[in-house]
């Protein structure tokens, strides 16, 4: 609890928590994290895009590696547990077999994912997806609000975008990825348990919507002569709450608007928005994209001006492993009298290993489900458990192991 104090004090904006991808912020995380894993006995290194590994080796030459551990990047005006909360109780883990004199059979390695949230680049996932081997080069060449391109960001970082396809891990030497997380939602709290083991991940798709219309004078140019690009965007995103609203499962979320130019006198020209669309069955997300896409031209044709779409991502939904799973649900078990079974309705970098390796999670409760906010919480008590769940999950997986 003490280091995710210590981490939640590191960000870019005094005011509040916001830690990005290749920001200065970002570095001193790495720095800080980087020194309990080598506290822990780990070998530490940063691959080609910045993501964070610590090295635990097995008893044995050339064995299996099991993956533990979660993202470093925040939102904007963060909580301090998405995400650390997983990295932090991982390292734990490992500084409990060495305080303990202990080696498994398989290697451990934790990982601190230099970006899960795709806040500075509004494409999620950048770090796991370099070390699955699914971050395409094209994604180098997107820029920030500044300007500022990625493969810049990580250069000036200390990374070598040309070289992120050495950052992909090798496959078959994956036992799996288990990741632990804050919940970021009601349903432990209301039933009163700490843990929940989560059976899938919901399927993501991330949009960029721009309607572009006409600039003019506020004061002389009448309203039926208008061809406002910011009003499309109003009817587009109450239109989109309402389709959303009547289709069970599904959510979807305007996060972003920007107006051009962006004046108080002048009636805006362009109109820029982000669209995150979810949910569990990815025929429906796509489905409802294409709906969103429709919604977007007639409300353009409408209003007279133009809308254009860009499909900047999409994930599909993951299904948990049932193996590693059930070990986590065995060692659960031992702790707390229930079970609890749930979908994430969040994304997470073990949406994304489990393409190419075995992934499970272990979500954690929060109070009031908050996430994404300030008032982000989780209690001593549950956090022990979970590092108790996590270290009984290693030894059932060593036994489990043994017979492979």
């Amino acid at each position: 609890m003490e280091r995710l104090e210590a981490l939640g004090r590191i960000s870019d904006d005094a005011r509040c928590l916001t830690r990005t991808f290749c920001s200065p912020a970002m570095r001193r995380a790495n720095r800080l994290a980087a020194s309990w894993m080598r506290a822990a006995g780990m070998a530490v290194r940063e691959d080609a895009i910045g993501n964070l590994i610590g090295h635990y080796p097995a008893a044995a030459s050339r064995r299996k590696v099991l993956l533990l551990g979660s993202h470093l990047d925040t939102v904007r005006n963060a909580g301090k547990f998405d995400g650390p909360l997983g990295v932090t109780l991982a390292i734990a883990c490992v500084e409990h077999l060495r305080r303990n004199r202990l080696r498994l059979p398989f290697a451990i390695e934790v990982c601190g994912f230099a970006d899960e949230e795709g806040v500075r680049y509004q494409s999620s996932y950048l770090g796991s997806r370099a070390v699955a081997g699914l971050l395409p080069d094209s994604d180098l060449r997107r820029k920030d609000a500044r300007g500022v391109s990625m493969a810049d960001a990580i250069r000036a970082f200390g990374g070598q975008p040309a070289r992120l396809k050495q950052a992909r891990f090798n496959a078959s030497r994956l036992l799996g990825y288990v990741e632990a997380h804050i919940e970021q939602g009601p349903v432990l709290e209301e039933k009163q348990l700490a843990l929940g083991i989560v059976t899938a991940i919901a399927g993501q798709s991330r949009y960029q919507f721009t309607f572009t219309g006409r600039a003019g004078h506020a004061g002389t140019t009448p309203m039926r002569l208008r061809r406002d690009a910011l009003c499309a965007a109003a009817q587009f995103i109450l239109a989109v709450e309402d389709y959303a609203a009547r289709k069970a499962g599904l959510v979807a979320t305007v996060g972003q608007i920007q107006a051009s130019p962006n004046a108080s006198n002048v009636i805006p020209g362009a109109a820029t928005l982000t669209l995150d669309v979810r949910h569990q069955a990815d025929a429906v997300r796509r489905a409802a994209g294409a709906q969103f896409q429709k919604l977007a031209r007639q409300i353009a044709d409408a209003r007279r001006v133009k809308a254009a779409t860009e499909l900047v991502q999409q994930t599909p939904s993951v299904a948990c492993s049932k193996s590693l799973s059930g070990l986590l649900e065995r060692a659960t078990k031992r702790h707390q009298p229930h079970i609890v079974r749930l979908p994430s309705g969040a994304g997470h970098d073990a949406a994304v290993l489990a393409r190419i390796t075995p992934a499970a999670m272990l979500f954690i409760r929060c109070k009031g489900g908050v996430s994404h906010h300030p008032d982000e919480s989780v209690s001593p008590q549950d956090v022990r458990l979970a590092f108790a769940v996590l270290n009984d999950f290693l030894k059932l997986l060593t036994d489990e192991y043994g017979r492979i």
